[in-house]
């Protein structure tokens, strides 16, 4: 049984590991040349007499000494490649220019050829690098259009070419030609790039390493805190105090699925990463709704488990290290809450697939408001072109179908997409921002994440009240749905077992957890129509105007 399976999270790692695939690549091609495009420039070129820079020595010294002062200086962040700009057919008086991570003066730009006598050609990149600050670095670039992305690297100042045989058709040789080729530099260099490799592994170990490594990671850059809970660590919970439409929030710091939650966390601004909701049947039986239960078939799926089963995998069998949260619904929503009607819905999807569609769009409400240094949206318009090439049978169900609807097309591919938006003059971070609709039909069905299962329940079920038709819940992030006042606000109303073993209680109960949860803006936003269609996320403060 796996739990809170996410596509943002998978996205990140995949931008994450290709620095180390790069430099791995970069030692395991020796004497390249400049026409062989495959990035290491040896020949012809001059070494700047420039000194070297005191963190270009830090490997030379102790583990002990040297890996202190990297950390303080790279974090797993690092990683991401930052967009430079768009080398497009100009000259070289009035290319890109830029300052690198090691060249300080660096250029570029783009001509086109027809070296292969092909329809429409193909063209040539012109990097030129200059001012290197020491003699031992390097600049890594990443280099995209929506049907093709390469990378290069470069260590000496000289003038470096790129060659492109030929352009993928009309429509590739349009796209550049009205836009350019996008350029993204990876910030860190080699040096700070192998240091937040050396950062992000551990987040994916199911070790107390990796444990460590989230929990330092959130304490940074989301500023999370970590106070350890006296034992017991796990409540006496009495299922008869759990009630229809209580909500489950899951927060996993260690295994694959906890590095996963970590990235998620940090770009959505949420202290969870997973949720479910309780439900009693007719007999009064209790049990657990879930999008994202893992089925024999190794699928991911939307399912009613009885809560004994629930209940035993968490305790048992699940590695992650999960801290659970109930967060019980207050007593006049309660009293709303037609449980008829949440049983009719939970019926429709149960057995549909996990909403892998419309998962990243959740997130991307605003056009820069979204995104943490260094991403932005050419960087995941990159990403989603990198996917669409490794894994062309899984992209559609990523992203594909979700931004055609945003067009009104269907079937067309991401680099069709593109394109479209080019020829209609809507800019790619545009098309992001365009809310999703709770009543699109995919080739699957309704597409419902973990939290948007919960909260499509709680409308079918009637606590969103008159304005239900203007809320879209697959707009919603797990912390949108914890802010939510749906929530107890009398500590004197909670079980007696959700008091803590030192004496204090939260506004919630904790099940599990070693370290004591943190949810903040708790159960403190009134519902409004069209809320959180347009609210930016950034950390570490993650501000939420009003009305967004």
């Amino acid at each position: 049984m796996r739990r809170a399976s996410t596509v943002l999270p998978l996205l990140l790692l995949f931008v994450l590991s290709l620095p180390l695939t790069i430099l791995l690549l970069s030692f395991l091609v020796p004497g390249c040349y400049e026409e062989d495009g495959c990035g290491l420039k040896i020949f012809g070129g001059r070494w700047a007499v420039v000194p070297y820079r005191p963190i270009d020595l830090l490997p030379l010294l102790p583990h002990g000494v040297a890996w202190p002062i990297l950390a303080s200086l790279r974090s797993a962040a690092d990683l991401l490649p930052s967009f430079v700009g768009f080398a497009s057919n100009s000259s070289p008086d009035s290319s890109l220019q830029w300052k690198g991570a090691c060249f300080y003066q660096t250029s570029a730009w783009l001509e086109f050829n027809n070296k292969s006598g092909t329809s429409f050609g193909g063209g040539t990149l012109h990097i030129k690098t200059l001012k290197p600050h020491s003699w031992t670095c390097m600049d890594i670039y990443i280099f995209a259009t929506p049907y093709r992305v390469t990378w290069d690297y470069y260590f000496l100042s000289r003038d470096h070419t790129l060659d492109i045989d030929h352009w993928e058709g009309k429509a590739e040789y349009e796209y550049v030609k009205h836009n350019g080729v996008s350029i993204f530099l990876m910030e860190s260099g080699m040096l700070g790039t192998l240091r937040a490799l050396w950062d992000v592994f551990p987040l994916f170990s199911n070790t107390g390493w990796g444990e460590s490594s989230n929990l330092a990671f959130l304490e940074k850059h989301m500023g999370a805190s970590f106070e350890q809970r006296p034992q017991p660590w796990v409540s006496n919970v009495s299922a008869d105090d759990i009630h229809s439409g209580d909500l489950l929030v899951l927060s996993k710091i260690r295994g694959r699925w906890g590095g996963f939650e970590t990235l998620e966390k940090w770009v959505s601004g949420s202290y969870a990463g997973h949720s479910a909701v309780c439900l009693r049947d007719a007999d009064g039986k209790l049990w657990v709704g879930e999008s994202g239960h893992e089925n024999e078939q190794g699928e991911d799926i939307i399912a009613m488990l009885p809560w004994e089963e629930w209940w035993d995998y968490e305790l048992n069998k699940d590695d992650s290290n999960p801290h659970i949260a109930l967060l019980p619904l207050h007593p006049d929503m309660r009293a709303k809450f037609n449980e008829t009607a949440a049983w009719e819905y939970a019926g429709t999807m149960s057995g549909k697939p996990y909403g892998y569609h419309n998962m990243i769009f959740s997130w991307i409400d605003t056009l820069e408001g979204n995104y943490p240094p260094p991403l932005n949206a050419q960087l995941v318009a990159s990403v989603m072109t990198m996917w669409n090439q490794i894994q062309p049978t899984y992209a559609p169900n990523l992203w594909n179908e979700a931004l055609n609807k945003r067009l009104g097309t269907q079937n067309l591919s991401l680099p069709e997409i593109l394109v479209e938006t080019e020829r209609r003059g809507v800019s790619f971070d545009k098309l992001l921002t365009i809310p999703e609709q709770d009543d699109w039909l995919y080739s699957d069905g309704k597409s419902s994440s973990c939290i948007a299962f919960v909260l499509e329940m709680y409308k079918e079920a009637g606590l969103f009240g008159s304005i239900a038709s203007s809320i879209q819940v697959t707009e919603f992030t797990i912390k949108d749905a914890y802010t939510l006042r749906f929530f107890e606000d009398n500590q004197t109303r909670l079980p007696e077992w959700c008091k803590e073993a030192d004496g204090s209680v939260l506004p919630f109960c904790q099940l599990r957890g070693k370290y004591r949860m943190e949810l903040p803006d708790y159960n403190s936003l009134l519902p409004y129509s069209h809320m959180n269609e347009r609210c930016p996320s950034l950390p570490p403060a993650y501000h939420r105007p009003n009305g967004c």
